[in-house]
């Protein structure tokens, strides 16, 4: 092979070896091998042009060509003339892909599917890549410049690329490509200095005896290859190599991306969590159009509305962006140290979840409930005590991890959180700091939303419920992240955004109040997967407010309106929706009349021995009466008579959910106290019926969620579903308006969604809705919850007693 081929060789090699750094970024690596394959017939194009008496621009020319034929073959072959030629139709062709593929990568979070447009880019751009390599160090003989597009590719893969443990790897494929460019090179241009000479014996005198180049005096020998030159540049480029791995080591790195890995040393109490930002791949996973899996769950809670999943907590707001600030980290203990702040005057229930993430979902913190206080994993993970959360060490992620977490449920009552004690002087000092730059609009605005408020509890519900309910804000998430103080301010005056926005400015506001706050990243509690477990997305990503009050500790709060689920210690002292008082199956009114006393037993003993108190006989009956039933009569009678009986018990039986059902409903219908529980009546009047016809509930949906599924799964139209839509705006009201508006017309509103849920059901699902309603099946939850009260009324001191002999956990 000559010398120009194998550099041509050479320059093939480097290109695909810097084009593997892009394979993390995609999923399916075929495009590689339609890349290679392209950058194959590029390169024996130049070999063959450069064989003849050809201009370096004519080649360079040439291979331009065939590659847009190629391209135009592989990817708009139907728009080009004789599938090869590009016309006007295939420039178009290839427009539309390329915008497709810049909206595919804006869209898609890493690894993302390879489509159309992004496969485009991707082969595309490795062959210009390719050429210009090619052009550069073959057909120009300039191999060290070849290294500025390599550069690039790799630059561009590595920025995108997820901080994981293999970037090395790449670098080094990237790496060897090139040295072995600038060897090849070196070799082909000693190969064309003619045959080299080396001293003998270290006799430099021969030098001056030898005649001509093709001599061999005696004090000199003929060497076949350049060892000494090529020895020199192998060390060169050891040298190089060597410092390119070392000198990012001693460089400050910077830091980006969601749940970047952390950098931490070895060795207990050893490492800190570097700084993260979370926005931009939230954002991305917000807008993502296919909701991936990305973590799956099985929890013995009792609900899971409560199930966030959260992964890492942002407590440093510099005006810029909100960020953790840098934390030590330690070993992971098998039981992690008690709750910070957590009194154990509060009520907690411990749960255990056993959570798998998905093979795909790679990043180096790990989601789980918090208060965590057991997390069982294997691996390399470290724990961060301040933000209670457990990180990745030396490049581990959760790629596939399975594992087990032990948490609390903490059930803090509205009185112990208004009348939590103040917080240490370090903690509020730390958490309360806001930057200069926030503008004053924003601690003016918290300071109006919460006047009147007679303590921290009650200024953080009414900042929640002013965000989710009456400050006229909109959800979307086509609004343009942000989270730096103008951002905060545009949010404020704008009132439109998605959770980032109502997070950060509700967190930022509290801390203008002096209200210790910060900001948690991670899940909603996803949807059930039909099989007991649950199911979390990509579109499940969330962001809140965590807000700290002495003897409870950080609390969540949900400020975001059509998401996640608000606490139940910030709700209205109102009837809880969800699960509402159920009356006794039997009503008093309703009951079975006593039995009345026998004959027999009011008939005097002496009597009763001669017999005048037999029923068969009764006075005045000398038996010559046709009055009296036959014996066999009697004994045919019987056996029917119980038969008949029976079948009246179950008729009974049968209609008994049916006859509770519409006792409910004519209940509720029928008024109450009040505007706001008459209100809630007729929500849980109209969840009920959905129910009876086959939309199950689902307690962590909003009010607006739950009438967009009762609509949907019902098939309502017209003034049914606008008479859904409406309950669901007048329970908003209700729940959060400072003052409950009136509840006229709700009745008909509810008979309107019946009748349209009647008129789209079958006439098994009406009959099955009327006979045996499945929402009937909370007389056995009433009769759970009454047992578990009296369970809580005898046990709750043994059980307190029992949870404080035990030091490492916090129980009540």
């Amino acid at each position: 092979m000559s010398g120009q081929a194998r550099l041509a060789l050479c320059a093939w090699v480097a290109t695909l070896a810097a084009a593997c750094a892009l394979l993390p970024l995609v999923g399916p690596v075929g495009w590689l091998a339609q890349a290679a394959l392209l950058l194959g017939v590029q390169t024996a194009v130049g070999a063959a042009a450069r064989r003849r008496p050809l201009p370096g621009g004519a080649v360079v020319g040439l291979q331009a060509l065939v590659t847009l034929l190629l391209l135009t073959f592989v990817f708009v072959r139907r728009e080009a003339l004789f599938g090869v030629v590009p016309g006007p139709d295939a420039f178009e062709a290839f427009g539309a892909l390329l915008t497709q593929g810049t909206t595919d990568v804006g869209r898609f979070s890493t690894p993302a599917p390879v489509t159309d447009g992004i496969r485009l880019m991707l082969v595309g751009g490795v062959a210009v890549i390719g050429l210009l390599v090619d052009a550069l160090a073959v057909t120009y003989r300039s191999a060290a410049p070849a290294g500025l597009p390599l550069l690039a590719l790799y630059s561009v893969a590595a920025g995108l690329a997820p901080q994981d443990g293999a970037r090395w790897l790449w670098f080094l494929c990237a790496a060897s490509g090139y040295l072995l460019l600038l060897l090849a090179e070196g070799r082909d241009r000693l190969s064309q200095w003619g045959r080299v000479f080396g001293a003998r014996g270290g006799d430099r005198d021969g030098a001056d005896r030898a005649g001509s180049i093709g001599a061999e005096p005696g004090g000199w020998r003929a060497d076949d290859s350049a060892v000494a030159p090529l020895r020199t540049g192998r060390r060169i480029g050891a040298v190089a190599l060597g410092v390119a791995l070392v000198a990012p080591a001693a460089l400050p790195s910077l830091s980006g991306g969601l749940l970047e890995t952390a950098r931490g040393g070895r060795g207990p109490g050893g490492g800190t969590v570097s700084a993260v930002n979370p926005l931009v791949a939230l954002e991305n996973s917000l807008q993502q159009p296919e909701n991936r899996t990305v973590l799956t769950y099985r929890t013995d809670a009792e609900s899971t509305s409560d199930m966030y999943l959260r992964i890492v907590a942002l407590d440093e707001f510099d005006g810029a962006a909100w960020r953790p600030s840098e934390r030590r980290i330690t070993e992971l203990p098998q039981f992690l140290p008690p709750v910070p702040g957590l009194s154990g005057d509060v009520r907690t229930d411990e749960v255990t979840t056993i959570v798998r993430a998905a093979d795909w979902y790679a990043q180096s913190w790990l989601p789980m409930p918090y208060p965590a206080d057991e997390v069982r994993i294997g691996g390399r993970w470290r724990f961060e005590p301040e933000g209670r959360t457990v990180v990745g060490d030396r490049g581990q992620t959760t790629r596939g991890a399975r594992y087990q977490v032990t948490s609390l449920v903490v059930r803090p009552t509205a009185r112990q959180l208004a009348e939590a004690p103040e917080p240490s002087a370090a903690l509020r000092a730390e958490y309360t700091e806001v930057p200069g730059s926030l503008p004053p609009v924003v601690a003016e605005t918290a300071r109006k939303v919460t006047r009147g408020a007679p303590n921290d509890y009650a200024a953080a519900v009414m900042l929640q419920d002013w965000f989710a309910a009456r400050g006229g804000f909109r959800y979307s998430t086509e609004v343009e992240a942000g989270t730096g103080s103008q951002a905060i301010a545009r949010f404020l005056e704008d009132r439109e955004g998605f959770c980032v926005h109502f997070a950060f400015s509700m967190a930022a506001m509290a801390r203008t109040l002096d209200i210790p706050a910060r900001v948690a990243v991670g899940f909603t509690p996803g949807q059930p997967d039909g099989e007991g477990g649950m199911t979390v997305g990509l579109q499940d990503a969330h962001a809140w407010p965590e807000l700290y009050f002495e003897g409870v500790g950080w609390t969540r709060f949900e400020p975001t309106p059509s998401r996640g689920n608000v606490p139940e210690y910030t709700r209205p002292d109102l009837p809880p929706v969800d699960r509402p008082s159920v009356p006794a199956p039997l009503p008093e009114d309703e009951a079975e009349p006593l039995p009345l006393p026998s004959r027999s037993a009011e008939c005097p003993v002496d009597v009763r021995a001669q017999g005048a108190c037999d029923p068969a006989a009764p006075a005045g009956d000398d038996g010559s009466s046709g009055g009296s039933l036959p014996d066999s009569l009697l004994r045919l009678g019987t056996p029917v008579l119980t038969a008949a009986g029976l079948l009246v018990l179950l008729a009974g039986l049968v209609a008994l959910p049916g006859l509770w059902r519409h006792r409910v409903r004519s209940r509720r219908m029928g008024g109450g106290p009040g505007p706001g529980a008459r209100t809630l009546a007729a929500w849980r009047e109209t969840v009920d019926s959905a129910w009876d016809h086959g939309i199950l509930p689902q307690e962590s949906a909003t009010p607006r969620m739950t009438a967009a599924r009762i609509v949907r799964l019902g098939r309502l139209e017209g003034e049914a579903a606008e008479a859904a839509h409406r309950l669901a705006t007048a329970v908003e009201r209700a729940l959060y308006a400072p003052e409950p508006r009136s509840a006229e017309g709700l009745a008909e509103e509810v008979r309107r969604v019946r009748d349209g849920l009647r008129e789209a059901a079958g006439r098994g699902a009406r009959l099955r809705a009327r006979l045996l309603p499945r929402s009937a099946v909370r007389v056995a939850w009433a009769v759970s919850d009454r047992w578990s009260a009296a369970a809580e009324r005898y046990g709750g001191t043994l059980r307190r007693t029992a949870a404080r002999l035990r030091p490492s956990r916090q129980r009540a």
